[in-house]
């Protein structure tokens, strides 16, 4: 409980930082926001076990466009992007779109109640902090990643997305070859 009232309390402060110093990359409430740049770097490579304690290894979806997602149960915004990520899953699937969760939850059980619940079509992992500090940080959620089939990261979208934009973004990429 301690914990969970630290991390609350630890991304308010951080929430209040942002809105006050407005970095490059963050995105307001409802809003997607492109990188920097357009294309930031390689994505740094990982590799975890998912639910089903299976290897998922980030290196294994190259020549994919994946939709990185960090998120957690108790994650209000989390909680309704979810259901919209498990619909562009089945329909950018066969057109080479991967979405991956990396919960930030502190264990698996409220995970995989939560995946079982939403009906989640695609891999999801318990994210490590070594993993969260390679993305830069995960200090507020959601936090999501989209990936071109190069590996490098195409877009950064901080905080609730607006579907619309992201699906965009999903389409360009995949059709890029």
């Amino acid at each position: 409980m301690k914990r969970f009232v630290l991390a609350v309390a630890i991304i308010l402060v951080v929430a209040i930082a942002f809105r006050e110093v407005g970095p490059r990359n963050r995105s307001r409430p409802g809003k997607g926001s492109t990188a920097a740049g357009g294309v930031l770097s390689v994505a740094p490579g990982f590799v975890l076990e998912d639910l089903d304690g299976q290897r998922l290894d980030l290196s294994s979806y190259r020549g994919r466009v994946v939709l990185l997602d960090f998120w957690a149960t108790w994650c209000t915004p989390c909680r309704s992007e979810i259901p919209r990520f498990v619909n562009l899953q089945d329909r950018y699937r066969d057109q080479g779109l991967q979405v991956i969760g990396i919960s930030m939850d502190d264990g698996p059980k409220p995970v995989r109640d939560f995946y079982r619940e939403f009906k989640m079509n695609y891999p999801v992992a318990l994210g490590t902090e070594k993993v969260a500090e390679s993305y830069g940080g995960v200090l507020g959620l959601p936090i999501n990643f989209l990936i071109a089939r190069d590996g490098r990261i195409a877009a950064k979208y901080v905080g609730e997305l607006e579907v619309p934009v992201l699906e965009r973004e999903i389409q360009r990429l995949l059709q890029a070859r």
